[in-house]
This record gives C-alpha cells, sequence and structure tokens, in this order.
C-alpha cells in the first residue's frame, strides 16, 4: 500500500459532513441540519418558501450515501418535475465528486431511482431484476401523456368504440355526455376534455367501476344522477378496454399498473431502504398508496412539502395527504414521523414575508366545529432583515391607468440598472386569459418593453409559429374544411392570418419562395410517381398486398408511363434488391404496397422541414440575436414548435408517404386534425412548467408555471380570481371515496385560492408589485392590505431597493466532456439551440435506435439469467436423484 493509498484511508476515517459542508460553502441552519442528519424511521419535513429544501434533499442523500453505506439504488427519490430530478442529480454527482476526489471512492447514481412519480413508476413496471421473481415481465405499454391521450380519445376509431361499448350511438354521444355537465354542445372536442379529468380521477382513486355500479343506490351526489355517474363508469370501462388493446396506458393507470406490481412481488417493502418524496402536498392517492408500499419493510419514509403551495387539485391533487401524514403513517406504518419545521425563508426581504404570512391568516382554516385544522400551522421568519418597503401598490386607479403606471415604473427600473434583464421581472397571473394581460402587456410594449408570453391566449397565435405553419400551408396546400362552428370558423381565420403571412415572406425573401416552390414540386412529382405506378399495378391486376416479386414486377414498374427519372432511381435501386433478395430468404418479404409507397416516400418529414426553414434569413436572424444576447423570446418559441412537430412525427406521421398525398389525406392530418386540436386546447392543455424564460423580454407567467421558481422583481398581475365553488369533478368523487375528513366541499375553492395567491406572493426576492383596480372585483383577501398604509409606487424609494444580478443556480452543476464541452466547442449555437431550449433533433430514430439496443441487451442478460436459474431447479438425473 503506497503513501497515497494510506492518506486517503485516513481521509475517509476523518471526513464529516461538517468538513465537506465547508468545502462547499454551505452553513445549515439548525432545522436543516437536524433533517439532514436524521436517517431512521418516517420524516415530516414542513418546507416554507426559500427555505431550502432543496437543499435539505440533496445533502440528505449524500449523507445516507457516504455516511451510512445506503448503495444509490437503495434509494427511491420522487420530485415534481424532470427539471428537480436533474438538478438533483447535478448536484448529487457533484458533491460525491468531491468526496471520491478526498478518498478514493467512486460512486455509481446509474442505478438509483429518482425523478417523476410517473417516470418512477414506468421504471417499476419495467424493472425486472427487482420487482419480478423469475426475471419476466409482459412487455410494458406505451404511455400516453396528457396530449397523448387527447389524441388517442380523439380518434375516431377509438371515440367509437368506447362510446358503443356504453351502448351509445357515435353520432350523437358528444352531445349525451356534454349534458352531463349541464354543457349544451355536440363538440366532441368538450366532450373529451369533460371526460378525461373523470377518467384520470377513476384511475387515481383506485375505484372499480364493476364494484361501484352495482352499489349505486348506496351513493348520492349533488349535481349528478345515479343513472348519469353509471355512463361515466361504462365510458370508463370501454376507454380501459381501448388502451388495453391497443397496448396503451395513460399517467393515471401507469400508477395503478406500478401499485399492481408492488402488490404482486412480496418484497416490494425492501427494495429501497429509503424513500423521499419532494412535493408531497401535490400527490393524490395512488401515489400515496405506492410510496407507503415502498416504504412498508423499512419505515424509512421522507416526505417535503408546504400545504400552502398545493395548486395541482385539478389534476387530481389530495393535500389532505400533507396535512394528515402523521395520521397516514400510523395508520400504515404503525409509528409517527419525526416533524421539523422549515421556517426560515433566505429568498424574500421581510416585508413580503410578513406581507404573504399575514395574507393566509385572512380566513379561517378550522371546521366549523373547531375540530379540525385544514392547514399546517407555520412561523415564516425573513433570513433577511431590513426595515425598508418590499411590498408596493399602484395608486387605486381604473385597470388601463393603473397598468401604465406600472409598466413606467418597469421601464424606471431597467434605465436605473436595478435588474440586469427584463427577464428578472415576472409578472403572474391566475390565468393567461384574462383582459387584464392583455392590457398590461400593451403597456409595457407602450414603453418599447418585449413581452414573453407564448401561453396567453394560443401559443398558434404567436409571430414564430404564424411564420412556420404559414409555410407548410404553402408548401402541402390548403385543406378543406366542413362544418360550422366557433371553433371552425376561428381555425379558418387563422389558417387567412398564417397564409397571409407566409405570401409576404416569400415575397421579400425570393430563396424561400424558390425554396418553396421546389417543395411543392417534390411532393407532385412523388404523388404522381405513386399513381403512376399503381396505374401500372391495375393493369397488370397484381394485389398490392402479395409479396413484391423483383424477377417479374421490378422491369414493369422501372417502365411505367409517366414515373420519374428519381422514381426509376429508387425502384431499380440494387440496395433495395439487396434488401429485398435478403427478405425473401428469410421468409419475410415486402408487399407490393411497401415498396411502391417506399419508392414515393420523401426523405424528409415535418421536423426535417422545419430545420430547413431555419437557415433562411427571416429565422436565421432570431438565431443571430439570441446569441449576442439580445432578444430571445423568438428562438424560445422555436423550441417549443420543434416539440410540437416531434408530437406530430410520433402521434400520426413519421415518414411522409405519396400515398398519403392523395385527396388531401397529409393536409387534413397535419391541419385539420393535428394543429386543429392544438388550436381548440390552447393554454391550459400545453402549459409546461419547464418552458424558458428567454433574456431581453419581461416574462408572463400563470402562477401555476411560477411555482418553484423565483425573480427579484414580481408583479402580481391580477388580484382576483373568482370563487365558483366546488369543483365539479370533486362533486363528482367525494361520495365514492371512503375517507371522509377531507375538506368541506363548500370551502375546497376558498382555500385553494388562497394557496394559489400564497404561490404568487412568494417567489417574490426583492420587490412585489400590487396593482390597486379601481372598478374590478378583487379578492376579498387582498382588500384590508389595500385599505391599509401600503406604499405606493408614486412614492417609493427606488434607492431602498437591492440590485439585482443575473446569478447562477445555488445547485453545482455537472458536465460532460462528451456531451457538453465537445459539443460547445463544435458548435456553439447548436449547444445554446439543444441544451438551453429544449429544440428537438431532427432524425431522432437515431438517438432511439441507440437506446433501443441497451434496452435489448440488458433483456437478454436478464433472461439468460432467468433460464439458468430454471435449469438450476430442475432435479438432476443419475444416481443421487435415486
Amino acid at each position: 500500500m503506497n503513501l497515497n493509498d494510506h492518506i486517503r484511508i485516513m481521509t475517509q476515517k476523518m471526513l464529516t459532513m461538517e468538513y465537506l459542508w465547508d468545502l462547499a460553502g454551505f452553513r445549515p441552519n439548525p432545522q436543516q441540519r437536524e433533517a439532514i442528519l436524521h436517517v431512521d424511521g418516517p420524516l415530516y419535513i414542513t418546507a416554507g418558501p426559500g427555505s431550502g429544501k432543496t437543499r435539505v434533499l440533496l445533502w440528505r442523500t449524500l449523507n445516507l450515501i457516504v455516511f451510512h453505506d445506503i448503495k444509490p439504488d437503495e434509494i427511491f427519490l420522487s420530485t415534481f418535475t424532470e427539471k428537480a430530478a436533474k438538478q438533483l442529480t447535478d448536484g448529487l454527482r457533484s458533491l460525491l465528486g468531491l468526496v471520491t476526489n478526498l478518498t478514493g471512492q467512486p460512486f455509481d447514481l446509474s442505478g438509483m431511482y429518482v425523478g417523476t412519480v410517473h417516470s418512477l413508476c414506468r421504471r417499476i413496471i419495467s424493472d425486472r431484476r427487482r420487482f419480478f421473481t423469475d426475471r419476466h415481465r409482459q412487455r410494458p405499454p406505451v404511455v400516453l401523456d396528457d396530449l397523448g391521450q387527447y389524441f388517442r380519445l380523439n380518434n375516431v376509431r377509438t371515440w367509437n368504440a368506447m362510446v358503443s361499448y356504453a351502448g351509445l350511438d357515435p353520432d350523437d354521444a358528444a352531445e349525451h355526455i356534454n349534458k352531463i355537465f349541464s354543457v349544451d354542445s355536440i363538440s366532441r372536442h368538450r366532450a373529451i376534455e369533460h371526460l378525461r379529468p373523470v377518467f384520470n380521477r377513476f384511475s387515481e382513486e383506485l375505484l372499480d367501476p364493476v364494484t361501484i355500479r352495482s352499489q349505486l343506490d348506496t351513493y348520492s351526489w349533488d349535481g349528478f344522477s345515479g343513472e348519469q355517474v353509471d355512463l361515466l363508469l361504462t365510458l370508463y370501462e370501454g376507454y380501459r378496454k381501448t388502451l388495453q388493446e391497443g397496448h396503451l396506458t395513460d399517467f393515471a393507470l401507469l400508477q395503478q399498473e406500478a401499485f399492481r406490481v408492488l402488490n404482486d412481488f412480496s418484497g416490494s417493502g425492501q427494495v429501497f431502504s429509503h424513500v423521499i418524496v419532494d412535493e408531497y402536498q401535490d400527490t393524490n392517492t395512488i401515489q400515496e398508496r405506492i410510496f407507503f408500499e415502498l416504504a412498508s419493510g423499512t419505515s424509512n419514509l421522507c416526505v417535503v412539502g408546504d400545504d400552502d403551495q398545493a395548486l395541482y387539485r385539478f389534476r387530481g391533487a389530495t393535500v389532505e395527504n400533507f396535512v394528515q401524514f402523521p395520521e397516514r403513517c400510523r395508520a400504515y406504518l404503525n409509528m409517527a414521523p419525526r416533524r421539523i419545521g422549515l421556517e426560515t425563508n433566505y429568498r424574500s426581504r421581510t416585508d413580503i414575508v410578513d406581507f404573504y404570512t399575514r395574507f393566509m391568516r385572512q380566513i379561517d382554516w378550522h371546521s366549523a366545529d373547531r375540530k379540525l385544522v385544514y392547514r399546517v400551522e407555520k412561523k415564516i421568519r425573513a433570513h433577511r432583515q431590513d426595515a425598508f418597503p418590499a411590498v408596493v401598490a399602484s395608486m387605486p386607479n381604473k385597470p388601463v391607468q393603473a397598468c401604465q403606471e406600472i409598466a413606467v415604473f418597469v421601464r424606471r427600473l431597467l434605465n436605473e440598472g436595478k435588474v440586469d434583464n427584463p427577464n428578472q421581472i415576472a409578472f403572474l397571473y391566475p390565468s393567461l386569459k384574462s383582459v387584464q394581460v392583455e392590457r398590461m402587456k400593451n403597456a409595457l410594449e407602450a414603453q418599447g418593453l418585449q413581452v414573453y408570453a407564448p401561453r396567453a391566449g394560443r401559443f398558434l397565435d404567436v409571430d414564430e409559429a404564424v411564420d412556420v405553419f404559414g409555410i407548410c400551408l404553402l408548401i402541402f396546400g390548403r385543406p378543406s374544411l366542413r362544418g360550422m362552428g366557433r371553433d371552425i370558423e376561428g381555425f379558418r381565420e387563422w389558417l387567412n392570418i398564417i397564409e397571409e403571412r407566409a405570401e409576404s415572406l416569400i415575397y421579400h425573401d425570393p430563396r424561400l419562395g424558390r425554396f418553396v416552390a421546389d417543395r411543392r414540386a417534390e411532393l407532385q412529382r412523388a404523388l404522381s410517381d405513386y399513381q403512376a405506378l399503381q396505374r401500372v399495378v391495375a393493369r397488370n391486376h397484381w394485389d398490392t398486398k402479395q409479396p413484391y416479386n423483383p424477377e417479374m414486377m421490378k422491369r414493369t414498374l422501372v417502365s411505367a408511363p409517366g414515373l420519374s427519372t428519381s422514381g426509376r432511381k429508387l425502384v431499380s435501386s440494387a440496395y433495395l434488391d439487396r434488401i429485398v433478395i435478403k427478405r425473401i430468404q428469410e421468409g419475410r418479404p415486402f408487399s407490393l404496397d411497401y415498396i411502391i409507397r417506399r419508392a414515393t416516400s420523401l426523405d424528409w418529414n415535418v421536423l426535417d422541414l422545419f430545420y430547413r426553414l431555419m437557415g433562411f434569413e427571416h429565422f436565421k436572424a432570431m438565431f443571430d440575436q439570441a446569441e449576442r444576447q439580445g432578444d430571445e423570446g423568438p428562438v424560445a418559441n422555436l423550441g417549443l414548435i420543434t416539440q410540437y412537430l416531434q408530437r406530430f412525427n410520433e402521434e400520426r406521421v413519421s415518414i411522409i408517404t405519396a400515398n398519403l398525398l392523395e385527396e388531401n389525406q397529409f393536409q387534413g392530418m397535419f391541419f385539420n386534425s393535428f394543429l386543429f386540436a392544438l388550436f381548440r386546447l390552447g393554454e391550459s392543455e400545453l402549459e409546461d412548467p419547464e418552458d424558458p424564460f428567454p433574456r431581453g423580454r419581461i416574462p408572463f407567467l400563470t402562477i401555476h408555471q411560477a411555482k418553484g421558481l423565483e425573480f427579484p422583481i414580481v408583479v402580481l398581475g391580477n388580484l382576483y380570481k373568482q370563487n365558483r365553488g366546488a369543483p365539479l369533478m370533486e362533486r363528482l368523487a367525494r361520495p365514492l371515496l371512503p375517507d371522509k375528513s377531507s375538506e368541506p366541499l363548500e370551502r375546497m375553492s376558498e382555500f385553494d385560492i388562497m394557496r394559489m395567491f400564497y404561490v404568487a406572493l412568494s417567489r417574490a426576492k426583492n420587490l412585489l408589485i400590487l396593482p390597486h383596480f379601481k372598478g374590478s372585483p378583487t379578492t376579498s383577501a387582498f382588500k384590508p392590505f389595500l385599505r391599509e398604509r401600503i406604499t405606493r409606487l408614486s412614492e417609493f424609494d427606488l434607492d431602498s431597493l437591492p440590485t439585482s444580478r443575473m446569478e447562477d443556480d445555488e445547485l453545482p452543476k455537472i458536465y460532460s466532456f462528451t456531451s457538453d464541452y465537445l459539443f460547445y466547442k463544435k458548435c456553439p449555437r447548436q449547444y445554446m439551440i439543444f441544451r438551453k431550449y429544449g429544440f428537438v433533433p431532427s432524425r431522432s430514430q437515431t438517438m432511439f435506435f441507440g437506446s433501443l439496443v441497451h434496452r435489448t441487451l440488458e433483456d437478454l442478460h436478464h433472461e439468460l439469467i432467468r433460464r439458468r436459474k430454471l435449469s438450476q431447479a430442475q432435479p438432476q438425473s443419475g444416481g443421487d436423484h435415486a
């Protein structure tokens, strides 16, 4: 053993958590320290805004791995978003790398379960090594996300099968379903939007439709009849049947399947030594059952959350999971958890913390009999102590004038250098579909300030979407639209707008005009070749389903009248001949139809087309501007467009074949089906909490989208959210649930509105700005603050406002030499596009192929182990057996 080995052994023995904290520059407060060092038994961490919970999770995980010999693959860590999971993983790799440098001990995180609950459930149902005793599992189903679920239900075949299963006529099923929800409409889109949350809630609550339907007489509903609930349950059965037939599942049913796997595996409670769940206030019933099942063998369940920031009831979340966690622990684990409160806010100034603390006390959180409290009491205090105002309001005025006052103040903040970039000032709204949003946007633009709000209204209406899809319209041709109605008329008008915009673009750029003409000619050539080959097939009375026989058919096809030169080359290709002969020898010949479609297919799809368009000056200028640290808004929007185009490739058409060009089939699929669906869905279904916030523009966000974020300056753009009473979904589900200790239906909306505004108020670091609209409704909890002596913008001392500089993330980041450094060295612009703005690379099938090869090798490995075990278990022949 050499001297270096001795030094490392000594270092490993002397290594302490305090030493690592010093190296990392981290000074935990007593509560953070206690939470990090806690190891055994259930842990209940109530974490207020800005309290450093992410760092606590990071260091707690490191403590388990480094100082308690817990292997990374024995840790289950669930986060709310994949972005949060990546931050934790990168941070953990960085800190463990520090330990490795000191001790020489390597750490492998590849087997650690870290990610969103949906991604982890997907791993559970496919993890043969851990959850299947014979290492044999069925092929996991394809998982539909929210948008995929919508497209599935919108598919005519799926829709007809589902409603027919429930005994409805497909022609009037949508009208029948909409009437259940008191909506007079024949729209299938609206019916689907009514059914999706119902189906998901039934799945998340583990409701068995057969059992409930047999006991309908024992239930009563507010707003629904037993017959209506019976129909919804039958439709749910039909929906699940269509998924099973297509080997598909959705997010909610994916969790059910994972829970079934855990129940079927006797050792599921021993697989992980520690189960850690972030954002526990936004979990639902099935998720709670999964977490407790995983922790059943060790009782090491750590949950972190803040019930005041529970926002996702509309997606099935159950805040009671967090509020009642101590009682649930006693029921499931037969022991009480240790509670630790992280109540020091490191984000916001004193006045902001005091403001949102007092805001939450404006209503009574007790039950009518005072026996229950629907909120975890906290004592949040600010670490940043100062006596200056940090919450200000506009003068009481009409909305237009109040918005103008705020816009002038924002311009002053930028002019005087109080922030480095406009994207450090965030405008938050309960909904971006509001007249107040448009008023504020107009006021800011009048001050020469640009807004980034791709989710305000329809994303398809942003300039970049209009540009890209307009050129697509010129290339593929305008689809024919049948029918009437507000949505269809609106879509027709949108098609007019994008067509007019595209005509203007090609007028000002002749190169782009030639490119469009060339692509149209290419489409026409492919269609003409397809029709020429089909005429030959008809003349020779061939069946296109029959195997392709090159000796008999090739010469005839190549000489087809009207076949283009490129078409002849494709049909007579030597490469194609080799593949065809090989398939014949293998007994798997291609059909004639396949050969014709292959010979007349295009070598590009809609995502390829997008990247070709980006080389033209109009789009290139957007990338130039972003690369110069200017306005990044257009590039961010283009990144979102690639994600939608990739979705079209996955959901509808990955290869454009000439047969789809006949009778405008492709136009119908791309425009009338896919883009029309996006047009109808609008903001609510397409909002992504991980959207980028580009430099040079002021972000407009929904409060839901702002959750987990922080900004130096926050403007709460609208102080009103209408209380519509108990959500319809809650009134439907509540009678079917066994737990009756939930929040009262009549107060549910009031509680949720308070929590939503609490999230908005707690995003601000240095300054919180409130509009004081006269003549517009205001949520009652704000009124006392606006009536009392609140600092107004006109009297605010700007010198008292701390200057905000652009900051790096507090968590360490890991950069790969091959995938980050070399990628950047090769092309900084590509690095910006794909890493920063989430552009989807074209021809991504190559990446899929790589992961498929890896997965196939892994499956072969497990299958060999399984067979070896089976052979070893067989009785041996010979004398010993006698």
